[in-house]
């Protein structure tokens, strides 16, 4: 299966432990521009810039904010359950570059 994000710099030092069942959004400081293949995802922060290489992914990025967990908004998407795994790695990758943030209103 094919990768669906593709970072551009090295992941930083800090890590924060993706978990899907908790409420998650896109990060105050990231803006995305959507593209052909997907969106550009841009940190003004860290200033990393990543890569979305699904249209599906980038939408459910846009909807994290709108749903008790990751994987509820990976199952309101319309992510195949098959896709999953790949989806929640992808996810995992931006919170590890702090493209998403945990939502502090819910966890």
């Amino acid at each position: 299966m094919r990768r669906l994000l593709n970072a551009a710099v090295p992941v930083a030092t800090t890590v924060v432990a993706f978990d899907p069942s908790v409420p998650w959004r896109r990060a105050r400081s990231v803006a995305l521009r959507p593209e052909p293949f997907g969106a550009l995802v841009y940190h003004f922060g860290n200033r990393k810039l990543s890569f979305l290489k699904s249209k599906t992914l980038v939408t459910v990025v846009e909807a994290l904010g709108d749903h008790p967990s990751a994987a509820a908004a990976l199952t309101a998407c319309g992510v195949p359950e098959a896709q999953r795994p790949a989806y929640v790695k992808a996810l995992a990758d931006l919170a590890r570059s702090q493209m998403i943030e945990l939502r502090e209103d819910l966890a």
